[in-house]
Formats: structure tokens, C-alpha cells, sequence
């Protein structure tokens, strides 16, 4: 019995850290994208249907598996034509193409509670490297699979990189993506 109580910590120690999945909360989550008009004039689109989810292990903050995954056909804008000339085939082409994802696989973090999550951004059938710098509510290697995750996340991508080529001496081809998300035990 000794023998087997000595040997326990020693399993500790090889012990993998554990790993916490969250979902995202839609309800109380919100995605939206900005763009320039007119070299001044800035435009928004609203992403309000939303899916995904992270796991998260304080312990190798690393690695990261986040996974989000936006019904473009949902875009919501204040002007009813600009929603429909984003889902036309020169924007998303939400008819051929109905989804934006995210998938992030590697974490770096840059304070207790910022990080920039590299990952791949798939939007209208095309799929991108890009980063998103991440503000933690809470440091993440504080997480104990318990509470909520509260995060906002930003990237900037071109728009060009993707297939959207509409109205190129209008509209800007930077495109700001913020992501405000709550994150809840799953």
C-alpha cells in the first residue's frame, strides 16, 4: 500500500493539464464588420446567428481549439440595399456560400490577459490565414471550466483577398471584424 501512495504524485506530475470546452452563448454574443465609404464615411454589418465554441487548458495556453462559425445570410445592416449588395455574389455570395468561419489553433499570449490566436478565416469559399487579437474579461489561465469566458476579439482583413471586389473605388478593402463573445461551460 506504501508503495502505491508513493507512486501516486508521480502520476501527477505526468498528468496532462486539464482542458475546459466552452460554447459560445449566441444570445449574448455579437459579431460585426466595418468598412470604409468614401475614404470617410464608416459602415457596419451585424452577424446576430452565430455557432462554436474553445477549449481552453490554463495549464499549455498555447494551444487553443476555437471554432466560430457565422450565417452570413443573417447580415443585418441599418440600410436594407447595403445588406443586400453584402450578400450578393461581389460580397459574401451568401447563396453559393452561406457561411464565415473561424477556426484558431495556436495561442500567444501578450499580458495575463491579451493574446493573439492565429488561426484560418474562411469567407465566400476561400480560406485565409489570419490572427485575431483577443482581450480576456478574466486571465485565461485563471479558467476552471466553471464560469463564463468573456472575450473581445478583433482582425482586420482585405477584402480583396477573399473574391470581394465590388465597388472598389467606393468601398474601402479593409474590413474590421469585431467579435464581442461569452463563452459558457459546456
Amino acid at each position: 500500500m506504501r508503495a502505491l501512495l508513493a507512486f501516486l504524485p508521480l502520476l501527477a506530475i505526468g498528468a496532462a493539464p486539464p482542458a475546459y470546452r466552452y460554447q459560445l452563448d449566441s444570445s449574448r454574443s455579437a459579431i460585426d464588420a466595418k468598412v470604409t465609404v468614401l475614404g470617410f464615411v464608416k459602415k457596419s454589418a451585424a452577424f446576430p446567428r452565430m455557432s462554436g465554441g474553445v477549449v481552453l487548458s490554463p495549464g499549455q495556453l498555447g494551444s487553443i481549439d476555437l471554432e466560430v462559425a457565422v450565417d452570413a445570410r443573417m447580415l443585418s445592416t441599418k440600410d436594407r440595399t447595403v445588406g443586400e449588395q453584402l450578400k450578393s455574389p461581389e460580397f459574401l455570395d451568401v447563396a453559393r456560400h452561406p457561411t464565415v468561419s473561424f477556426s484558431g489553433q495556436r495561442m500567444t499570449m501578450t499580458g495575463p490577459s491579451t493574446a493573439q490566436v492565429a488561426g484560418l478565416l474562411t469567407a465566400r469559399g476561400t480560406t485565409r490565414p489570419a490572427v485575431l487579437s483577443v482581450a480576456f474579461a478574466s486571465p485565461p489561465s485563471e479558467v476552471t471550466g466553471r464560469d463564463p469566458v468573456q472575450i473581445v476579439a478583433k482582425t482586420t482583413i482585405d477584402r480583396r483577398q477573399f473574391g470581394m471586389n465590388g465597388y472598389a473605388g467606393l468601398v474601402g478593402k479593409d474590413v474590421t471584424i469585431t467579435i464581442n463573445a461569452r463563452m459558457v461551460p459546456n
